[in-house]
């Protein structure tokens, strides 16, 4: 029987994407906030809220700040789900 040698696989990568606005609405529910909590923490309007939740607008940089400091992430985590899935992760 042969040997199993680790070097010979590559770790799998995730297919899932995810958008900006599935990660707020994840981050939210995580938290178990409302979009109207999640609105008095961050300042940000329940309806854009409920907008960016849906992907119907672009974040922009203000509007990330304000809910990655309301969810305690860093922005990037918002603004750029594809390349910080990981950190999505160890968030929730």
């Amino acid at each position: 029987m042969n040997k199993i040698n680790k070097n010979d696989y590559k770790p799998a990568r995730r297919h899932a994407v995810l958008t900006t606005g599935e990660v707020i609405k994840m981050l939210r529910e995580l938290k178990v906030w409302t979009q109207k909590e999640l609105s008095r923490r961050s300042g940000i309007n329940s309806k854009n809220i409920s907008l960016l939740e849906n992907d119907k607008v672009d974040i922009g940089k203000k509007r990330a700040e304000q809910l990655a400091q309301a969810f305690e992430v860093h922005p990037a985590i918002i603004m750029f789900p594809e390349y910080e899935s990981e950190a999505i992760s160890k968030a929730a």
